[in-house]
């Protein structure tokens, strides 16, 4: 089996824009509709589903939701399909969706956090590629040199090659306030921050370079979706990498002991078994236990035998690579740059 790709998002095509876990309240709504309209002068029509602006910890109940995913997946004229961002509860949708359908016409569902609780299996169970980037709500920033807006990626053809560098620095804490500032379009980058090797017995210094398909997502949302059906990384590799993985990890809250805790539960699960190096992002969640967030991941994962790297910009600290899991990537790292070269190839 190989990777299928969605057709490139073109001038004219829609895009979707529904909340498979967490809709906007009603005093963020003029960010939503600012980011939507700057979608719109990109050149798309924007799509914005009843979910999108549903209250609650979900933004409706868990059938409506994935029916409105269904509808904008399914629908040829959407090409993309960008929720606002992510939420907790998507997991209740995975049941109830035909993943043959939502994979039957490619289209590109994008995002990070809860999102990936969707686009994860939907790589691992059908081969269509998913792109893991920035949401709906984070598309007024200007993204800074190196790194590539969903936009971009979504727009490439198969067998394109998308190089994206780490800008070096990143956002130490806080959020932008959507409601006093519905326009905010810069990202304070305000600390410097370089990716950090943790495997075991490597010089930090020592340059990496390894290549294999992209696979990954938020670990507190796709963690608990070992050993069940939405989440056979063994397999997905078995059946569509021969050449290895490059698994990521975005960590958003969880503290160094849950982190260990879900590390070892992955690795049980076999998600590193054909891994050829690990990211783990950039994290502002705590430590615990007398625990660094890096003691925990190099607990876990440290003597994989493989290049484990951390703090990749792959997380909830902006800013964000934007990732295709399944694309064939290639990593690379040494002390004056990190590169991702992503390949669209089958």
């Amino acid at each position: 089996m190989t990777i299928r790709y969605p057709r490139p998002l073109r001038p004219g095509d829609t895009v979707g824009v529904t909340a498979p876990s967490s809709g906007v309240p009603a005093p963020l709504h003029a960010r939503l509709h600012h980011a939507a309209e700057v979608v719109r002068a990109r050149g798309y029509d924007v799509r914005l589903g009843a979910t999108a602006t549903g209250a609650g910890i979900v933004s409706a109940p868990a059938d409506v939701r994935a029916a409105e995913l269904t509808a904008m997946v399914t629908d040829p004229a959407v090409r993309a399909v960008v929720p606002p961002w992510g939420g907790e509860l998507a997991t209740d949708l995975l049941g109830r969706l035909d993943w043959e359908a939502l994979a039957a016409d490619p289209t590109w569902l994008v995002g990070f956090s809860d999102v990936s609780t969707v686009m994860l299996p939907l790589t691992l169970r059908t081969g269509v590629a998913t792109l893991h980037g920035q949401n709906l709500m984070d598309t007024p920033y200007d993204v800074p040199d190196g790194v590539l807006g969903w936009w971009e990626v979504a727009s490439a053809g198969q067998g394109a090659e998308l190089v994206q560098r780490s800008p070096r620095r990143y956002r130490s804490a806080g959020w932008d306030d959507y409601e006093e500032h519905p326009d905010v379009s810069t990202w304070t980058l305000d600390a410097p921050g370089e990716w950090v090797r943790l495997d075991a017995h490597a010089d930090a210094g020592e340059p990496v370079d390894v290549a294999g398909r992209l696979i990954g997502g938020c670990l507190e949302t796709v963690a608990p979706l070992a050993g069940t059906p939405y989440g056979d990384v063994r397999r997905f590799a078995a059946e569509h990498a021969p050449e290895g993985l490059v698994v990521y990890l975005d960590i958003l809250e969880w503290d160094a002991l849950y982190v260990g805790r879900a590390l070892w539960a992955l690795r049980h699960a076999g998600w590193f078994d054909a891994a050829n190096a690990v990211l783990v992002g950039r994290t502002q969640a705590p430590d615990a236990g007398g625990r660094t967030q890096h003691d925990a991941v190099r607990d876990a994962l440290g003597d994989l035998g493989v290049p484990l790297l951390a703090e990749v910009e792959c997380g909830h600290v902006p800013p964000y690579l934007a990732l295709v899991n399944g694309a064939l990537a290639r990593v690379q790292h040494g002390p004056q740059e990190s590169v991702v070269t992503q390949r669209l190839v089958p």
